[in-house]
């Protein structure tokens, strides 16, 4: 289980928010499954300024652990319509 307030990467795409594969979000809350399917987690997505852009609630399947070989890098996030 990966602790609370790290930094992960999303391994799936998250269409409703704009949000990619190996974007980085940080962890800050596990929830239960309400009918004991899989569990969740909530994480905070931030742009390159720091600023907080969004929380969503996934399915821990849905974020990893960030690895010393990789390296961050930028994209422009696609306008919300």
């Amino acid at each position: 289980m990966l602790e609370l307030y790290q930094d992960v990467a999303l391994t799936r795409d998250i269409p409703e928010h704009h949000l990619k594969i190996g974007d980085v979000a940080t962890l800050i809350d596990y929830v239960p499954h309400p009918t004991d399917g899989e569990e969740g987690c909530v994480v905070e997505v931030f742009n390159a300024k720091g600023e907080s852009i969004a929380v969503v609630a996934v399915p821990v399947s849905a974020i990893e652990a960030l690895r010393s070989h990789e390296i961050l890098t930028v994209r422009a996030l696609e306008p919300v319509s």
